[in-house]
């Protein structure tokens, strides 16, 4: 039997997960999914965005992701509930939980789907349609228990892979289960608008039709080179592969570490010239917002910053710099990219200057760091021995973020304890150079006093240095001293490179 994978899809889940809550603390409630409802926004005001919203919601047109106020003069009744994350959270692991029964592979791609190997599930029951009835079975029972013990519904979409099941479980809904098998996609899936292909955005359907391709079908049809030469390399691949039913992605226990983050968003008025100042901080801000906190919640930091832009014309374009210190801070991220943005839509060379407009923006973060200590630069060691003006530091120079507290192994305590060590190791460092430098140039001392130039390091030649000079003689002397006594390349000039553990 060959692979059967489910997508399992909760059904409007935010709107549902508040419906639910909302019946059980009083059964007489109005059920917000049988009425025109949506989730999002600030009730009282009335502005923010749609985050989910019911079936007969749909049926007026609103969209998740559009204005309140859009929505609203779409459907004048529509009524508003608050979003509850809390909630979100509880039913979304008892969902999870549910589908773990059934499978040992449970994928979560978000908190309200998920992809289960179910390969094996019906095998033994005879023929090819005799096995796929028994697999229907399971996906009923799966829908039974998690409508009867949670009180919501899902849809449940099975295949051989998981674009195949994605686009199943996306049939019609509420509370139903579809198959879309390779021997099926002619049948049930070519014939459907190409905006409905999983992974083709609304600019990416609007470039397609514009050059006559209006189905599924039609761009399973089509040469790839042209779905290439249309929408880039990769999209115009993507393309072609996913409408003609192919991927191959196996589905994955747990989650893969990450390589890099980044997050994106579409605004629903494009960026010009003439808005740029006025629009494009507070988007910069909000996404370097988000990446930052998925780092920091995953303890990595990151070298390398980039903007992602798409234009009018659907183009993708990036820029990127790699900082001297890896980081997770939010303003950080925010600033360089501030002036990735500038470099790459503003001036005489930017995109602006060629009558260009902006309708996708991002943000991503690359050149991961996941090591327990932050990196320092010189100018960190001579501001630790100068910033008190005592022989100590007036505080650690040496900060160690990521450690996780809660982790108590044997090995994680004895990592601990090397941690530690090495911190007071360091600590002692600078306050022996501290010690050195206060001697070293301290105006009362002997050298100081000196009037023979060759016994004064501050003079060449008998003649006074400039301040300039004078700096970058202390820190040559200051790198010597530190390598001779620490080691080679115990400190670099520029710290252009990553710090060693």
């Amino acid at each position: 039997m060959d692979r059967i994978i489910f997508h399992v899809d909760v059904n409007s889940a935010f709107l549902s997960w508040s419906a639910v809550k909302r019946l059980r603390e009083d059964p007489q409630a109005l059920d917000l999914r049988t009425v025109p409802s949506a989730v999002g926004g600030d009730v009282k005001t009335r502005h923010g965005i749609i985050t989910a919203k019911s079936i007969p919601a749909k049926k007026y047109g609103v969209q998740t992701g559009e204005p309140v106020m859009k929505a609203l003069q779409k459907c004048p009744d529509l009524i508003l509930v608050p979003g509850d994350r809390k909630t979100y959270k509880e039913y979304s692991r008892q969902f999870i939980a549910i589908l773990k029964k059934y499978a040992e592979v449970v994928e979560q791609v978000s908190i309200d789907e998920a992809y289960m190997d179910m390969t094996g599930a019906g095998a033994g029951a005879g023929s090819r349609e005799e096995e796929r009835q028994a697999v229907l079975e399971i996906a009923a029972g799966i829908r039974k228990e998690i409508r009867e013990s949670l009180g919501f519904t899902v849809n449940v979409g099975i295949s051989s892979n998981k674009l195949l099941a994605k686009m199943a479980s996306d049939f019609q809904k509420p509370d139903l289960t579809h198959t879309l098998f390779p021997d099926e996609v002619a049948g049930k899936m070519w014939p459907l608008p190409i905006r409905e292909l999983h992974g083709c955005g609304g600019a990416t359907a609007a470039r397609l039709n514009s050059l006559g391709i209006l189905t599924i079908g039609d761009a399973a049809g089509t040469d790839p080179e042209i779905l290439k030469g249309a929408l880039g390399e990769k999209a115009g691949a993507h393309i072609w592969r996913a409408a003609n039913g192919i991927s191959n992605s196996p589905v994955r226990g747990t989650r893969e570490k990450a390589k890099s983050y980044s997050n994106e968003t579409t605004m629903a008025e494009d960026i010009t010239g003439q808005n740029y100042g006025e629009r494009m901080p507070a988007y910069l801000r909000r996404l370097s917002e988000s990446v930052g906190s998925r780092m920091r919640k995953d303890s990595v930091r990151a070298y390398t910053i980039g903007v992602i832009v798409k234009t009018d014309q659907f183009h993708r374009h990036t820029r990127q710099k790699r900082l001297d210190r890896s980081t997770s801070d939010p303003a950080v991220i925010e600033a360089a990219a501030r002036e990735l943005m500038d470099r790459l839509l503003t001036g005489e060379e930017g995109l602006f200057s060629r009558g260009r407009t902006i309708r996708l923006v991002g943000v991503s973060a690359a050149g991961l760091d996941d090591s327990p200590y932050e990196q320092m630069s010189l100018f960190d060691w001579m501001g630790a021995q100068t910033g008190s003006g005592e022989d100590t530091p007036a505080e650690d120079p040496f900060p160690i973020t990521g450690v996780k507290e809660a982790v108590r192994t044997a090995a994680d305590q004895k990592a601990d304890r090397e941690v530690t060590e090495r911190k007071a190791d360091r600590h002692r460092m600078v306050q022996e150079l501290a010690s050195e430098e206060k001697m070293a140039y301290n105006p009362s001392s002997a050298a100081a006093e000196s009037e023979d130039p060759d016994q004064d390091p501050g003079r060449k030649g008998g003649a006074p240095v400039s301040a300039a000079d004078e700096k970058k003689r202390r820190l040559d002397a200051m790198m010597d001293r530190i390598n001779r006594r620490y080691g080679q390349d115990t400190v670099r000039k520029g710290d252009s490179r990553k710090a060693r553990p």
